[in-house]
């Protein structure tokens, strides 16, 4: 094995934490894997990682031998890329990330957009209502709700949501609409994966909520939480976004607009920044531009 693919292997296993996951996101043994980081550490003359029964772990010099590796690896990257044409022309195939619904609302009409733009490329929708490690599920492009923990990606901001409560006309008709947060307590309340409980079970309205007004329903999936509030049966807590087809043509209300102060950012987030390739740089640009001018997406656009 070549030194620049045992390099390649050293970073697949400090990213994974062993050597098991990485010989299988390389497709390879984990012995030839243990034996390409065993004679990269011959080589330079030190140990790159200590190895117990349970862990693998940098040592110092690991950790920067592994900075050094992930720079040289990119230059070799983005060499091999501009000899190929693939830093000029959008090619290959692109792996786009993000929540369901908002995939599904959102995201997959750029990605087809995107599509007819460059036949030369085609696409992989990763639509998950959690937070993926991108390099491990090997996605290019991802879109993020919520503040960004520091994870070295590089993100443009596009937009925001907030949670919002809302009940179907029939329900209020029946049930009275609450005027405060107090009133929540005298309701049926329907929570979901995303609607941002805390970890008592109670929702993220502020102080203002009594410790009773928790749901009576909590589901995990979107689909199913919007279905419970559509058919009359509670009020529900769910994103601006993925009630706002619902709220637009009245089948749904909204109930104390506003109850909390703060908007959740939407970023646009890839893994290599100004060195991405052009089928990376060519999606970004049409997603911020499509997603920033989307006033459902970006309410300062309204």
């Amino acid at each position: 094995m070549d030194r620049w693919q045992a390099m390649r292997v050293f970073v697949r296993v400090a990213d994974c934490g062993g050597f098991s996951g990485a010989a299988r996101q390389l497709h390879m043994s984990p012995p030839a894997v243990t034996r390409a980081v065993a004679a990269l550490e011959d080589r330079i003359g030190t140990r790159l990682l200590a190895r117990t029964t349970r862990s693998v772990k940098l040592t110092e010099a690991g950790g920067r031998y592994l900075e050094d590796c992930r720079r040289i690896l990119a230059d070799i990257e983005e060499a091999e890329a501009a000899a190929s044409g693939s830093y000029a022309t959008p090619s290959g195939t692109l792996t786009v990330t993000a929540p369901v619904q908002f995939g599904r609302l959102y995201v997959l009409p750029v990605i087809t957009d995107y599509l007819a733009r460059h036949p030369a490329v085609s696409a992989r929708a990763l639509f998950l209502d959690r937070v993926i490690t991108m390099l491990d599920e090997g996605a290019d492009v991802g879109v993020r709700i919520g503040h960004l923990a520091d994870s070295g990606l590089a993100a443009i901001r596009v937009g925001s949501v907030r949670r919002i409560l809302c009940a179907s006309p029939d329900y209020l008709d029946r049930h009275g609409t609450p005027e405060t947060a107090r009133d929540l307590q005298h309701h049926a309340l329907i929570g979901s994966a995303s609607s941002g409980l805390g970890e008592d079970g109670r929702f993220g309205l502020g102080r203002g909520v009594p410790a009773t007004a928790r749901p009576r329903l909590v589901c995990n999936t979107i689909d199913s939480a919007l279905a419970v509030a559509l058919a009359g049966h509670g009020i529900a807590q769910l994103l601006s976004y993925q009630v706002a087809p619902a709220i637009a043509d009245g089948r749904l209300r909204l109930v104390l607009d506003d109850p909390e102060a703060g908007p959740m950012p939407v970023h646009v987030v890839s893994v290599e920044g100004r060195r991405a390739p052009a089928k990376v740089r060519a999606f970004i640009d049409l997603a911020v531009t499509r997603l920033q001018a989307d006033p459902r997406v970006n309410p300062n656009r309204s």
